[in-house]
């Protein structure tokens, strides 16, 4: 079974490049029309490779290879960071909730599949039916930002009251704030702009502080137990530590290129833990679509068209931080 469809690529100059893709469609692959696409940073990354780009598809299965079981033609499914995991990744000993040792990641494989343009070719079991009602969307920036931060949500040992603080009010850290203050977290924000206040209560959190990383911390900050790091990847960490509770985790959600000193002996004093994460599994996957449709947790987005010229258009302003706070493709 052949299908075509159109993506848009990086290339070695960073500028977009619209191409057309022929595939097979083999047995365990579904042919999804793409919808509706997240802009993640993540992407721009990805600018100067020669890659299909996108990683927070949504869209309609139109063609199923022929041991195809979990999703029909005409559903409405999320796709992302993931194209496709190994065939026995249903009874492998890591357990349904691991990540497979043989996964095909974005940017790693598959260079032909992304989630901008016209369609994809996906595995099966790494594709998630929307709830009904939920709008795409909304749906579509779950499958990346969404799925970080309830990666460290869901798997950690948060629990219902816990001190969560959360470090950066943006594309990952509003969804966070969101989704912890509905599971009845105790939601702490540390921003670095009193502006944002009323925003970040409006999103459920119980307390603002304007904070800076290498500031010396405010002394009324209680004890934290989770802290998630949305904002800037290069942090002082010898400021953070001070804010956490006795055991407590900090993520650090985004990253930087260079090496950060880590204070060791005032981790060691307070049991502090750095726990690294990657969004999510599937069935964490599933977990995350079903609790943002049931508490009704939709995402800030603005939206622009899925062009190329729309695609620039929301890079550029995704780089002059003009977006509030998931940039979402559309195709017309």
């Amino acid at each position: 079974m052949s299908v075509t469809y159109n993506v848009i690529k990086g290339s070695a100059s960073k500028k977009l490049v619209e191409s057309s893709v022929s595939a097979q469609l083999e047995s365990h692959q579904v042919y999804i029309e793409t919808t509706h696409s997240g802009l993640c940073g993540t992407d721009e990354h990805y600018l100067g490779a020669d890659q299909a780009l996108g990683h927070e598809g949504v869209g309609i299965v139109r063609q199923v290879g022929q041991g195809v079981k979990s999703v029909k033609v005409g559903q409405r499914v999320g796709f992302g960071y993931t194209h496709e995991v190994c065939a026995n990744c249903d009874n492998c000993s890591q357990g349904w909730d691991q990540f497979c040792r043989d996964q095909k990641q974005y940017g790693f494989h598959d260079f032909d599949n992304g989630t901008f343009g016209s369609g994809a070719v996906w595995d099966e079991k790494c594709v998630y039916p929307i709830p009904e009602g939920y709008d795409s969307a909304n749906a579509a920036p779950l499958m990346c930002a969404g799925a970080t931060v309830w990666t460290v949500l869901s798997r950690y040992g948060v629990s219902a009251r816990d001190r969560v603080a959360v470090m950066g009010i943006g594309g990952l850290g509003h969804l966070a704030i969101k989704l912890a203050a509905a599971m009845g977290c105790h939601v702490v924000v540390l921003s670095s702009s009193e502006s944002k206040r009323q925003e970040a209560m409006d999103y459920g959190a119980s307390e603002f502080h304007v904070f800076r990383s290498g500031e010396k911390p405010v002394d009324t900050i209680a004890p934290i137990k989770h802290l998630l790091m949305c904002g800037s990847g290069g942090v002082d960490y010898k400021s953070i530590v001070p804010l956490m509770d006795t055991h407590g985790t900090i993520y650090p959600l985004t990253v930087a290129f260079e090496p950060s000193p880590i204070p060791l002996l005032e981790l060691v004093f307070k049991g502090i833990k750095i726990q690294g994460s990657l969004v999510a599994s599937r069935d964490t996957m599933r977990s995350l679509l079903e609790f943002a449709a049931r508490k009704n947790i939709t995402p800030t987005i603005q939206t622009y068209p899925m062009n190329v010229k729309g695609i620039e258009t929301a890079m550029q302003d995704l780089r002059d931080g003009k977006v509030r706070y998931r940039a979402v493709l559309v195709r017309e």
